[in-house]
């Protein structure tokens, strides 16, 4: 029996929101990014394995990582 599985990550672009960066001090858009790891059987995925969430200045580019709470305030 051949069994052929692995991971594969996903990027998916979420809405982002009007903030003010920690970084460079402007109020601008900021962009939101889930990444997902998923366990793959056959190349369909079977389960997520990990998520994690970055958060990205339109202005200056520094990217920084926040949890599962803070991305629910931001849906707000």
């Amino acid at each position: 029996m051949f069994l052929l599985f692995g991971f594969k990550t996903l990027l998916n672009a979420r809405p982002g929101r009007l903030a003010t960066c920690q970084y460079c001090g402007q109020f601008v858009h900021h962009q939101l990014q889930e990444r997902a790891t998923k366990f793959t059987v056959f190349f369909i995925p079977v389960l997520t394995t990990a998520r994690s969430y970055r958060i990205t200045c339109s202005n200056c580019g520094r990217t920084s990582a926040i949890k599962a709470p803070q991305k629910n305030a931001l849906a707000r």
